[in-house]
């Protein structure tokens, strides 16, 4: 059974009483607010109808499921090592969403969902792309930990979500890895990272679990899209539990 697989029968409770061991893997991904709007449906549905959200608020892209459907931990290179927004370095499960707001003096911290459900995030813009600093469910915690970051280009002549903040030029060079950035090709993405645990025309995906030394585990993940061989679209996290 692969990780979507897991994850949708950790949401069904008949469905998990079914499989022997309920794989703690699916239960951290969706512990850590990794479903997309169709399985967090009653959230998101509590969303839109609250007098208190906008609907201007551009929240980050679901997970794609079908990316890491059947997917195996093979990534031989470690996976959502650290981040770089221009000359400010960060790190999954260490930096929190205030301390990027901090460095770059914009941005307002938004969320949807409840408890361990939630997810909270910082959006940014610029005339090329959008990028999300997230910080998802529990193990965010409440000083919003940052566990996930997106990043995407923007289609020519597209009017970009004006509730996100303008990414002032200082920052705007989004580094994942120390390696990958919008617009590398295919090529120098797999050079750095080696072989991929999925790989498609348009989307590869890297996905890792490692034992740590004190007992606890480590799940990461990297999804790249590439249009014309060229990277488009990242999207990177990382979650540790025991």
């Amino acid at each position: 059974m692969g990780v979507t697989s897991r994850i949708l029968a950790t949401a069904n409770p008949d469905s998990a009483r079914d499989t022997p061991d309920r794989d703690r893997t699916s239960l951290r991904l969706r512990r850590f607010g990794l479903f997309s709007c169709k399985v967090l449906l009653l959230p998101c549905l509590l969303l839109a109808s609250s007098a208190e959200s906008s609907l201007a608020q551009t929240s980050p892209p679901p997970l794609d499921t079908q990316a890491l459907e059947n997917v195996q931990p093979t990534a031989v290179t470690r996976v959502a090592t650290g981040f770089s927004l221009g000359a400010f370095a960060g790190n999954f499960e260490q930096t929190t969403l205030g301390a990027v707001r901090n460095a770059v003096g914009s941005g307002t911290i938004q969320n949807q969902g409840d408890a361990g459900g939630s997810t909270y995030w910082l959006c940014y813009r610029d005339a090329r792309y959008r990028l999300w600093v997230v910080s998802g469910g529990e193990i965010g915690g409440s000083e919003h930990l940052i566990t996930e970051i997106v990043q995407e280009l923007t289609a020519e002549n597209t009017d970009t979500a004006t509730d996100c903040a303008t990414l002032p030029e200082r920052f705007s060079s989004v580094v994942l890895d120390k390696h990958l950035r919008l617009g590398i090709s295919r090529s120098e993405a797999m050079a750095a990272l080696g072989p991929p645990s999925k790989l498609e025309a348009t989307q590869t995906a890297y996905f890792r679990q490692d034992k740590l030394a004190n007992g606890f585990e480590e799940t990461a993940w990297l999804i790249l899209e590439f249009r014309e061989e060229l990277l488009v679209s990242m999207r990177s996290g990382k979650t540790t539990t025991n």
